[in-house]
């Protein structure tokens, strides 16, 4: 027999049925997300991060051995998202929370603020953030916007050298926000995988983490634009852009 032909209208309709008996809802965003509102997603097909390897921007190691370099790139990165804004993906996500309140959690691999700039609330930035610093002496963390720091920023409390606050590659996640991030996805009757291919551990893993936290499990909605590493784990498929696709649920929910 051949495969029924895909029916987004379908899938809305599913997704819509299932989030209006739901209390508890949790979103796992990644970067094409992000990539809807003009922010690079930076790793190209080659491996490259704009023309340069990942172990020289994006590893502690890198870090060490040429911290200048390391902060040219991150500069960069801040004036990007400087000049983007938040699309409609992200305020269908501040709708939803709005409907849920308190049973809502938004945990997110990007790293840009954009949700927080739409107006989400409970966000979990589980690879931390582009507008923080974090000192690598007292270790005090800051936010310092999107301005560019220049290469060599000094911390204006103990006078140690600062990092961006993000989780490089070979680092573990924020202990408390992973653990949230985590708690939401187990106790969630439904959970939002948007822009994200899920093949990035450990965030990836919430999605497992979700199915088996409740009984029978959460329901799992994809929202990409096309199918991925995370569609076998999905129980509805949206496929189009986030910001096509998620309002248009968000308006079959009021």
């Amino acid at each position: 027999m051949p495969a029924q032909p895909y029916d987004l209208d379908a899938e809305l309709a599913r997704a819509a049925e299932v989030l209006r008996s739901a209390h508890r809802v949790t979103v796992l965003t990644g970067a094409g997300v992000s990539a809807e509102s003009g922010v690079p997603t930076f790793r190209a097909s080659d491996g490259l991060w704009e023309g340069h390897r990942i172990e020289d921007v994006a590893t502690p190691t890198g870090f060490r051995k040429d911290p200048e370099l390391v902060w040219r790139f991150y500069n960069g990165r801040r004036v990007n998202v400087s000049q983007v804004q938040p699309n409609p993906g992200h305020h269908a996500l501040v709708a939803l929370e709005d409907r849920y309140g308190s049973g809502f959690a938004l945990a997110t691999q990007n790293v840009d603020g954009l949700h927080q700039q739409a107006g989400s609330k409970t966000v979990f930035e589980v690879h931390g953030s582009l507008r923080r610093t974090r000192c690598t002496d007292c270790e005090r963390v800051e936010d310092r916007g999107l301005t560019d720091l220049g290469n060599r920023p000094i911390c204006a409390h103990c006078g140690g050298f600062l990092r961006p606050d993000i989780v490089w590659f070979h680092e573990p996640l924020p202990e408390d926000t992973w653990m949230s991030a985590m708690r939401a996805a187990q106790g969630c009757e439904v959970l939002l995988v948007v822009g994200t291919s899920a093949v990035v551990y450990p965030a990836a893993e919430l999605i497992p983490i979700a199915r088996r936290g409740k009984s029978p499990g959460a329901t799992v909605i994809e929202c990409n634009l096309d199918r991925t590493a995370a569609t076998t784990q999905a129980d509805i498929g949206l496929y189009g852009p986030s910001g096509e696709t998620l309002p248009r649920l968000v308006e079959l929910l009021r």
